[in-house]
């Protein structure tokens, strides 16, 4: 069992309780559990093995015991009676747009729909504009939204979506009746996968801004457009919505719609202690005859924050893990910038599997204002990637040398990924690497190994002194390929250990290793690289996707190897390991 998959059953059943109408705050405990599993910042998976959940916030005895149970035996008898009650696919209509679980009772009840074909094909004949509540318009649309979910994925790579966001942020920005806009929602709080965008604008004129939102170049199809709130499906799938607020209500509205719904109530349970209502719209007193004093200057964000007592607390931090204690301490983390990067490592080119040769590589890196480029093309064993051999890539360490002698304050490292092999040795022998500025050590093969032998393989291969990072901690590929099981806790102990770097390969697909587990990896001293593991020169430009992911990972300047200068890199990387 992962942690996805333990988050997945506690979403399940929540969903199935939801459909035999049971007590909404039973429901409730189930979502809560969900998020409290995905979110928690160590190994719930062994925690819940152990049966140590006791004293988590999210996790009451109910659920201790049924995570022990689905996490010791890999099923939950509670679960499995369950789904017996309903079809399997029925939990694909929950994500169809307009149907929540009433209207999916209804069909389940009335016509015995259990998945989305049983659906498509009685709207096909008709039968679903019959039924009470529905009608021909409901029914066409969730035709619609049949054909939409066949058509995209419900969820969105943050990567994928980042130059749209960028383009609509420009075009809103010149409106003239906006004063103020924003993307809030999880797009803001930097989460790897999106289900849909958020913006928020200030203005006078709601209803025509609104109506010009959805004539946007980016917009597909209208949902719904209103006095103040207009909802539409952009051109790649994604649902997109603008709230349109006053000046006023600007502050309130960005911090409640960023989100996340955990740190917003963790925000108004503090609010209250102050005798306050906290909302989207503004503070308000709880008892009006107490003489609440209501602040009446609120101008941004950080007043809000600083009127409960509490430092500022950046957009990618709000996941209630700690972030408004270390607020109300004083002891947040300075997060990092991108302009504090210096260089990056884990690149590839023509001589694997890259579309650029290093030259061109080097050019982008220099333009992009970087003191150092890592190349780290593919070992051998990568076939199908032109890994290369020995000679091969002791041929390039030579190219490497003879471009270095052109730059002027920039310089190459030449390095490899060399392949992890089943055993945990690496692709090429110890006399090789040792000709390497670096090495990256990753898995590309034999995925399937049992958690315990695949941690085994990985620190095998982290305690070769040769190995300088860790490449692409669980292999995953975001909405394609969930990652291979991993104990991140011992991993991040034998980084500790052996002064082996861990990277945060911010390929969009990858963001890999996950940013909740490098709160903990700071604090035990490993240090991140934050490689675009670029197959081109394109991929370079993802160094800005990654600091993202390592700001809300709680990462500063500090924590980040290519942070250092370029001196500074080539005295570490020049010391032996245990030494560093």
């Amino acid at each position: 069992m992962s942690r996805e998959s333990l988050a997945n059953v506690l979403d399940e059943i929540a969903q199935l309780l939801d459909l035999k109408g049971e007590n909404p705050f039973k429901i409730r405990a189930y979502k809560t559990g969900a998020e409290t599993v995905r979110n928690f910042d160590g190994d719930i998976v062994q925690l819940a093995k152990d049966n140590q959940l006791t004293g988590i916030k999210g996790i009451g005895s109910a659920l201790r015991d049924k995570l022990h149970e689905l996490a010791t035996t890999g099923e939950l008898e509670f679960h499995k009676t369950l789904r017996a009650g309903f079809p399997a696919g029925i939990f694909d209509l929950f994500s169809l747009q307009g149907l929540g679980p009433k209207k999916v009772k209804s069909l389940y009840e009335s016509l015995a729909v259990g998945s989305l074909a049983d659906l498509k094909q009685a709207c096909a004949d008709g039968k679903v504009a019959d039924l009470p509540g529905f009608g021909a318009k409901t029914q066409a649309k969730i035709l619609d939204a049949i054909a939409l979910k066949e058509k995209f994925a419900d969820r969105f790579l943050l990567g994928a979506v980042s130059g749209m966001v960028a383009d609509m942020l420009d075009t809103l920005r010149l409106h003239p009746e906006i004063s103020l806009v924003a993307v809030a929602g999880s797009y803001r709080r930097a989460k790897e996968t999106l289900h849909d965008i958020d913006f928020l604008v200030s203005t006078r004129e709601p209803k025509l801004v609104c109506e010009d939102f959805t004539t946007l170049p980016q917009v597909d199809s209208i949902i719904a457009c209103g006095e103040t709130k207009a909802s539409v499906r952009l051109n790649n799938g994604i649902q997109c919505d603008l709230r349109a607020v006053s000046n006023r209500e600007y502050p309130f509205a960005l911090q409640y719609f960023t989100g996340s719904k955990e740190h917003n109530v963790a925000l108004r349970s503090l609010a209250r202690k102050h005798g306050l209502s906290l909302n989207e719209y503004g503070f308000t007193a709880i008892d009006p005859e107490a003489n609440t004093a209501i602040p009446a200057d609120i101008h941004d964000e950080r007043d809000i924050y600083q009127h409960l007592g509490l430092a500022y607390i950046e957009p990618e931090l709000r996941e209630d893990r700690g972030e408004i204690q270390a607020a109300a301490d004083n002891q947040l983390p300075r997060l990092l910038e991108l302009s504090q990067l210096r260089g990056t490592f884990h690149n590839h080119t023509t001589a694997s599997d890259g579309k650029n040769t290093l030259a061109e590589m080097a050019e982008e890196a220099i333009d992009l204002g970087l003191q150092y480029l890592g190349i780290a093309d593919h070992s051998k064993s990568t076939v199908v990637a032109n890994g290369l051999n020995a000679e091969r890539l002791l041929a390039q360490v030579e190219e490497i040398n003879r471009l270095n002698a052109t730059f002027d304050g920039f310089h190459l490292f030449a390095g490899s990924e060399v392949d992890i092999l089943k055993d945990g040795t690496l692709d090429f022998p110890d006399d090789v690497l040792a000709r390497l500025d670096y090495t990256v050590a990753s898995v590309h093969n034999v995925f399937n190994l049992p958690e315990d032998e695949m941690t085994a393989r990985i620190i095998r291969a982290m305690e070769n002194p040769h190995v300088t990072m860790l490449g692409h901690l669980t292999g995953r590929l975001l909405l394609k390929r969930d990652g291979y099981p991993v104990n991140h806790q011992k991993i991040i102990d034998c980084a500790a250990e052996t002064r082996t770097i861990i990277e945060l390969n911010c390929n969009p697909r990858r963001l890999d290793m996950d940013w909740r587990w490098w709160k903990l990896a700071r604090d035990k001293g490993v240090l991140c690289s934050i490689n675009p593991d670029a197959h081109s020169t394109a991929g370079l430009h993802y160094l800005g996707i990654g600091v993202r992911l390592a700001r809300k990972g709680w990462l500063t300047r500090d924590g980040v190897f290519n942070t250092r200068n370029l001196n500074d890199v080539q005295s570490f990387l020049s010391t032996p390991k245990h030494q560093r």
